[in-house]
């Protein structure tokens, strides 16, 4: 990898592990769903009138919208304002590999060797550590709906494979464009927030920071670079990176938000991480083994 490419990914997964951050400072200012409804507002407009639209049937762009920008965030940013600390949601949400793992064996009937069911087991014991000793009562709510939001992306990205080939920045653009209308009615109909939307211009500049780098930051500067180094390099390359985003999410928490880096919480990122990296070492071995039987 190219050393500017090398900055430029470090960059990304920074600014990912540091979204967690701002997601709970913007919590702070908004309900989850409206929280939601202002990340993809930004994203959507103007852009919506400079990108058509994604050259797939358009009711997978429908069902992508719903399982991955509607349900997947309004899941983990309840979760977070039920009270999952923002270094934990960042650990918790990488659990997304192996649920796309299942999704595709199950729904793409893709095969899945020893050393990712192996690595799998080995998360999963972290993520078990994590719900063992969170606290009770709201937290473990939260914690359930992170791990569901976790489910929905990884159920979101075997749309996305089963989509074929799409370009990802109209995709990114024309389903923020769907996601935001129901999800600021749902917010008026569920949140009550008739009050704060009317008086957003009363919201604090920390909060419209916070709802600015979640927007035009993490969703279309990371996703932006992300697909187009996904596009250069094999996947193979850049996703190992994403183990990264939990680094900088706990690190995050801990220096602007006070989190209490207890030692479970460092055992079971320790687990949690392990288990990816045998994944991928997992992956790779079916890359070499397809590759041996080409020859």
């Amino acid at each position: 990898m190219k050393p500017l490419h090398f900055l430029l990914v470090l960059l990304v997964v920074a600014v990912w592990g540091f979204n967690f951050v701002f997601v709970k400072v913007g919590l702070d200012a908004l309900p989850p769903m409206l929280l939601c409804a202002a990340r993809f507002i930004p994203v959507s407009l103007p852009a919506i009138f400079f990108f058509k639209r994604p050259g797939v049937p358009f009711r997978w762009v429908i069902l992508y919208t719903l399982i991955m920008f509607i349900f997947q965030f309004t899941l983990m940013f309840t979760g977070m304002k039920a009270g999952v600390t923002a270094g934990l949601g960042s650990l918790l949400l990488q659990i997304q590999v192996f649920f796309s793992l299942f999704f595709a064996k199950v729904l793409l009937k893709e095969a899945i060797n020893r050393w990712q069911v192996f690595g799998a087991l080995v998360s999963f014991s972290g993520i078990f550590l994590v719900g063992w000793k969170i606290d009770a009562g709201a937290t473990f709510f939260g914690f359930l709906l992170v791990i569901a939001s976790a489910m929905a992306w990884g159920l979101g990205s075997v749309i996305v494979k089963k989509m074929g080939k799409v370009q990802s920045s109209s995709l990114l653009v024309w389903s923020s464009f769907l996601a935001w209308p129901p999800l600021l009615l749902f917010s008026l109909l569920f949140e009550n927030s008739s009050t704060t939307v009317l008086h957003a211009h009363e919201l604090s500049a920390t909060a419209y920071g916070a709802i600015l780098f979640i927007a035009l930051g993490s969703t279309a500067f990371g996703f932006g670079v992300w697909n187009h180094l996904v596009q250069i390099y094999p996947l193979a390359t850049v996703a190992p990176f994403t183990l990264l985003v939990p680094v900088f999410g706990i690190l995050g928490s801990v220096i602007f938000l006070g989190e209490n880096l207890e030692s479970w919480k460092i055992l079971a990122g320790i687990l949690v991480v392990s288990g990816l990296c045998l994944n991928l070492a997992g992956a790779r071995q079916k890359e070499f083994a397809k590759e041996r039987n080409l020859q």
